[in-house]
């Protein structure tokens, strides 16, 4: 067999549920998009995300001149269903441990087998969400699948799906790009509650709760916090409504680093009374540390204001007067706003 076909047998023994081969030329179409978004002011806080990051995450030579081929693997977050009731809700994707760890671990593994097999050691760069490359761009080259209305990536086994790369100096066997496309379908923008999804392909990032509640460093909005509802953490809603989520045996199950470490809920009064040292202990090794004690606290406070509790006043009236964070008092006094008198 072909040294192509014994790395995706090998990715798929260690876990990755998809696995496509594309060059590392580079993608232009995806920096065009990335700078006209970015002149748009979609960025939000996103600093980071600037010109300079999207010439040299479309450069793959850039990140590794010896490069040949860029291997894109993708692994299915899908674990438990969410739990009904009240709570904080969650992105799926941080109901569990960190899954850049998980992933960077296995793209290693497969990093020395391209060695072990070509019998050099190669040359490679790997890649998880956090480096200068888009991969989502290099999925939809790869074959992974085509770039949904929601902007996610939507694939033959859903769309909860993390994504991995691996840029190697090995010449291996190119995959196709997959033609497809929504077609009519709209079900995601329209179930988007704060309309971040303004136009089919297009994503006013300063809106989606994924990044008012994770990048995100100042107040919400007066006019979006009553539509993010009970989230705390990313939304998923995007993502429930596309058929291709629809449930069905053959979905494969993600690993066990993504099953749910405590619930799909979070206890909103819980959180936004936990002190610094408390939510480190609760959130390490979680994704949700991202969102940093104040940032969580913020969106709680926020979703207590919009669940409308009574009994969540006592917690309220707490921390809009003593919390250590300017943040997170605003937001529980705009809370206690919201809340029936009695």
């Amino acid at each position: 067999m072909s040294v192509t076909t014994d790395l995706k047998t090998f990715a798929r023994s260690i876990g990755f549920h998809l696995i496509g081969v594309t060059t590392p030329e580079p993608f232009e179409q995806a920096e065009l998009d990335i700078t006209r978004w970015l002149a748009g002011g979609h960025q939000g806080d996103m600093a980071w995300l600037n010109a300079a990051r999207a010439h040299l995450a479309t450069r793959p030579r850039e990140l590794l001149p010896e490069a040949r081929s860029l291997v894109v693997v993708g692994a299915s977050y899908r674990t438990a269903e969410p739990e009904a009731g009240s709570g904080g809700r969650v992105a799926r994707y941080a109901w569990g441990s960190d899954y850049h760890d998980a992933m960077k671990n296995r793209l290693r593994q497969l990093a020395a087998f391209l060695s072990q097999r070509v019998g050099r050691q190669v040359r490679s760069r790997v890649f998880v969400d956090d480096g200068p490359l888009v991969e989502r761009d290099a999925a939809m080259r790869a074959g992974l699948g085509f770039r949904g209305k929601n902007t996610n990536l939507l694939t033959p086994i859903g769309s909860y799906v993390f994504l991995g790369a691996l840029l190697t100096d090995v010449e291996l066997e190119l995959d196709q790009p997959v033609q497809k496309d929504c077609g009519t379908c709209r079900l995601c923008i329209d179930a988007c509650p704060t309309d971040a999804l303004d136009s089919a392909y297009h994503l006013a990032a300063e809106r989606c709760i994924a990044y008012l509640t994770i990048e995100h460093r100042g107040p919400i909005a007066d006019d979006l916090r009553p539509r993010i509802g009970e989230w705390v953490f990313g939304c998923d809603i995007c993502q429930e409504v596309c058929p291709y989520n629809a449930s069905r045996r053959d979905r494969p199950r993600g690993w066990q680093e993504f099953e749910p470490r405590a619930g799909t809920r979070l206890d909103l009064e819980a959180l936004v009374e936990m002190d610094e040292e408390e939510f480190r202990q609760t959130f390490r090794g979680s994704p949700i540390k991202r969102a940093k004690r104040r940032g969580l606290a913020r969106n709680a406070a926020v979703a207590l204001g919009n669940v409308g509790r009574v009994e969540a006043r006592p917690v309220l009236e707490r921390a809009a007067e003593g919390d250590p964070e300017p943040l997170v008092r605003e937001a529980a006094q705009w809370a206690l706003t919201r809340l029936p008198c009695g």
